[in-house]
Formats: structure tokens, sequence, C-alpha cells
């Protein structure tokens, strides 16, 4: 069900626009949801990737969880009804009003990443009488084989316990009264299109439960974060991810004990194909090598390019016909502010309609007023 563009429609509209096709995202909902449940796994949306309020009321619809990173994504998380299907909270520097936030709102999970946090944790939770589920978010020093800035799993990263530090890490949980130590939780980076990083996360896992068995410790949950990415470049092709290969690899080689519950985080994989950021072309400009598309959209509003080199499928949706190379810019006053080089598209003229693709993730959310430019608005296929 390749993404419709309305141009008849768009061209009424003054641009730049976020773009998103509501059915795609309940196919890849109802997807998601008929492949995890295959095993009986726990999906949380990883709300980083959007938190635009229609998208959410579908998620929330299909039933799955919030996984929040921050004070203001747990509001976020309790505002649109998500504290239904459990929410867990993640991130290296929780803050005292934010983990008395979600206290007070009874999360399911503490996703743990240091022994300080353990312990102002416990703290905040004896002082309102509360016992604080905690899962220990330990770095399993896997390589994602991903862009260096989303990596998240090796030792050189801020993020988790490293396996060094176990014993001792132990030793603080088990002297705390007011958290309970529930599960593990795992999350080694974004954009992950191989199997391979996920299975060998599965072995460390493994390995890892061993070493809790042998030290009397028994687990119910055990969550291995998200990370699963999407085809950039062929999104009409390619409309979500291969959810059966992505769960039946977990299935395969994640060795669960009686009564463990499997927990995932997919942020990328259920909004970034479902979302478009729609320009108007404003000049094509000649370069000595080179012709320039100057459209009205910036880095501003799809930062990816700009921060992480990323590639996102561009289309000339007003022309067909011969091609020719172009550099897809935006106006912002930055060299980095470039969508894509060297690009063939059909010959492009002033005010034709462009499509960046797959602009669900990371895109709105991560949107700034850089030049005092205005948030770009959004509109739905529906």
């Amino acid at each position: 069900m390749s993404t419709k563009f309305p141009l008849d429609h768009f061209e009424q509209l003054q641009t730049p626009f976020y773009y998103y096709d509501l059915g795609l995202l309940r196919a890849t909902l109802k997807s998601i949801c008929a492949e995890s449940k295959k095993y009986g796994y726990k999906i949380h949306y990883a709300v980083k990737a959007n938190a635009n309020h229609r998208l959410l009321n579908e998620i929330n619809a299909a039933g799955l969880g919030m996984d929040c990173v921050s004070g203001y994504e747990v509001q976020c998380a309790i505002d649109n009804g998500f504290g239904q299907n459990g929410i867990v909270f993640a991130g290296v520097g929780k803050t005292d009003w934010e983990i008395e936030l979600a206290l007070a709102a009874n999360i399911e999970c503490f996703n743990v990443e240091s022994v300080p946090e353990l312990e102002v944790i416990d703290a905040l939770a004896r002082k309102t009488g509360k016992t604080a589920n905690v899962a220990l978010r330990i770095n399993p020093n896997v390589d994602a084989h991903t862009h260096h800035y989303i990596t998240t799993g090796l030792d050189e990263n801020k993020f988790g316990i490293y396996t060094w530090d176990l014993e001792n890490v132990l030793n603080v949980v088990q002297r705390l009264k007011n958290v309970n130590l529930i599960g593990l939780h795992f999350h080694i980076g974004s954009q992950i299109t191989d199997m391979e990083p996920f299975r060998e996360l599965c072995s460390r896992v493994n390995e890892l439960q061993k070493w809790f068995e042998s030290h009397g410790v028994k687990l119910t949950s055990i969550n291995v974060g998200g990370g699963l990415g999407v085809d950039y470049s062929n999104p009409d092709i390619n409309e979500m991810p291969d959810f059966a290969s992505y769960f039946g690899t977990f299935h395969k080689f994640l060795e669960l004990r009686p009564g463990q519950q499997v927990h995932f985080e997919l942020g990328r994989a259920v909004v970034a194909q479902c979302g478009s950021l729609i320009s108007r072309v404003t000049y094509v400009k000649n370069g000595r090598q080179t012709k320039f598309i100057i459209i009205d959209a910036g880095m501003n509003d799809l930062i990816r390019p700009a921060l992480y080199q990323a590639s996102h499928k561009i289309q000339n949706l007003s022309a067909s016909g011969a091609e020719e190379k172009y550099d897809v810019v935006g106006p912002i006053c930055e060299s980095s502010d470039c969508f894509g080089k060297a690009l063939l598209l059909p010959q492009t003229k002033r005010r034709d309609i462009i499509a960046i693709r797959s602009a669900g993730a990371y895109g709105e959310i991560m949107a700034s007023r850089y030049n005092l430019r205005k948030f770009a608005p959004t509109y739905y296929s529906e």
C-alpha cells in the first residue's frame, strides 16, 4: 500500500509541512502486534521518535506501552493514556523531579543505568512509601555496526552499567529496601538492519542470565530495547521492516526462563515510513559543477542529514520524464543544510512539490526554530 500523495491538495497548502499516512501507520502496528503476539512479547513505543498526538492515539489504541527517556516524555505518556499499557523509563540523567513524577504515576519499570541512580530512586521512593520496580540497563559491549552517534551498546558509550561492575551493582541493589529488581534492560543502537547484532545480543543476554542465576537472582523481565531499522532508500518497496524475522530472531536465540516476559522498545520502525516532509522548490540555481534545487524546508525541519549524514529518498511530486543531477538544499545559513547530493530527479522548476520520505521518525520531534523559522504544521491522510 504505497503512500499516495494528494498533489492537488498539497498545491493549495503553504509549505513546508509534515504529512502522515495513517493507513500505513495502522498497517505497521497491525504487523507488529501480529508478529509479537506469536511469542507473547510486550511492545513499548519509543516516544522520542515522534510525539505527534494523532500518531500517539493510533499507537495507544493498538495496545503498545511507552518507552520514555525524560520526565517530559513520562508526562506525555500519562497525558495520552499509556499508563494502562505500561510505561518504562530509561535515561542516564534522570533528575529528582522526573523520578518523583514516575513514582507518583506508578510506572511499570525504571531502566536504571548507574549505582548513584539506584540510590536516588531508593531514597525518593522511601520518602513516599513506595517500592520502585527496576531493571538494570546493562551495556553488553555489542557492536550494532551503525552510525557512531547512534550506537549505544559499547563500553565506550555513556549508557548502561558495565559488566565489570555487576558484582558491585548487585550488592547495592540487595541492600536497598525500596527498589525491586525485576529484570535486565539492553539497547545496542539504532537503524540496525542486519539481524546478526540482535543474535549477538541474545548470546550476551543468555550469558548474563546465567551469571545472575549463579548469584541467586531470579528475573521476570528481559527488555531487549529497540533499534530495528527501516529502508530509507526504498520506502515504497519496503514500507515496514521484516517484523517476522526480527521477533523470530529473539524467539530462536533468547534462552528464557519460565514466567519471563520479553519487552521491546520500537520507535523508528513504527513511525518512520508513514511520515514525509513536504516542501516546495524556491529556486533552481546553476552552479559551476552542479545544479542546486533550493527548497523551503531546512535542516531545522529535518536534521538527520546534517547531524548523521543520513540519506532520505527525495521525490519531485510535480514532474516526471527526463532526469538531471541535482543537489537538494535548504535555506538555512549552514553548508550542512543539504538533503542530498548528485540526485537524479526529473527536470525541476520553481514551485514544484518535493517529498522527503521516511521522515516520520526524528523529523518533527527534532525540529527547531533555528534562523527563527516557524515550526512546520502537520497534515494527515484522513
